[in-house]
């Protein structure tokens, strides 16, 4: 049996794979969007990483969750299955891979902040400040990025954002009554009713002659994106505990920036990178200062 050492080494390496997985997802999108409609491509990968959900549920012979737990099932599927993947799609539509990585980069204080509004939390002003601060360099380096207006890939970008914290977070919370891998798997099948119509409909009649690049990118924010990289990712928390496994985090737009230069092209400026270090350095302000303040 592994000591506490070895599981929270081992946490922080599932971790690091889950946290990498992650950072693939944009430059995958942008690879799967050159060829594939954002609606196909988000009802495609909802399907079948669903379809494998259950099949993996059924193997295992887990039971449904008690029916109190719906709700909120039901809320994460529409953010974390539907909505963010979609909204995604749309902005890598438009803008690269990097840049949506910067945007994308600013996810852990968004989601910190649902969370703080369904638990009352009440947490130090240092938070509020970091908070505030990594909101706007996002928003500072989108109008940059725009010449002083933000694009309709930006726009796209933002509610991706948003819906995926309110996502997020209402599955933070199912991981408290079951396991993380159970969690996202149960939510991908209660999507499944939308996911297989919609992919019947939308799906591109060629798919199969799809070139390869996009089809590497489809089946990637399929099975890694959407599915495997939960595994890990929140096995990982589980094992080396939440505030330190997630921490990894802080990396993934660097991550998104390697994968995007190697796999579309893509020129990363210094500018890029700095503003993106910024919004990390907010992270993690936010993330050591989220402890709860106690009520007067």
């Amino acid at each position: 049996m592994p000591s506490h050492h070895q599981r929270e080494q081992l946490g922080l390496f599932l971790g690091f794979v889950g946290m990498a997985i992650f950072g693939g997802t944009l430059p995958a999108t942008r690879l799967a969007v050159s060829a594939i409609d954002p609606i196909a491509l988000t009802a495609i990968r909802a399907a079948i990483a669903g379809i494998c959900s259950l099949l993996l549920l059924i193997t295992l012979r887990r039971r449904p969750p008690p029916r109190t737990l719906w709700p909120q099932i039901a809320i994460a599927m529409a953010c974390v299955v539907i909505l963010f993947p979609l909204f995604m799609a749309l902005g890598m539509r438009t803008v690269d891979a990097s840049h949506g990585g910067v945007v994308l980069g600013v996810l852990p204080i968004a989601t910190a902040l649902v969370a703080v509004a369904i638990t009352h939390e009440r947490p130090r002003p240092l938070f509020w400040i970091a908070s505030l601060a990594g909101a706007a360099l996002v928003i500072a380096f989108a109008l940059r990025q725009g010449g002083g207006a933000l694009s309709i890939g930006d726009t796209y970008l933002f509610a991706a954002v948003a819906v995926a914290a309110i996502g997020y977070a209402y599955s933070g919370r199912l991981t408290s009554g079951m396991p993380g891998w159970e969690v996202i798997s149960w939510i991908l099948v209660v999507a499944l009713p939308i996911s297989i119509p919609a992919a019947l409909l939308t799906m591109p009649a060629d798919i199969l002659q799809l070139p390869a690049k996009p089809m590497l990118g489809l089946v990637y924010v399929t099975l890694f994106s959407q599915w495997i990289g939960f595994f890990a990712w929140n096995a990982g928390l589980a094992m080396g505990g939440i505030a330190r496994v997630s921490q990894v985090q802080l990396l993934q737009p660097f991550i998104t920036f390697a994968l995007a230069a190697v796999f579309n092209g893509e020129n990363i400026t210094w500018q890029t990178v700095a503003f993106a270090a910024a919004v990390v350095a907010t992270v993690a302000i936010s993330t050591r200062t989220r402890g709860r303040v106690a009520s007067a």
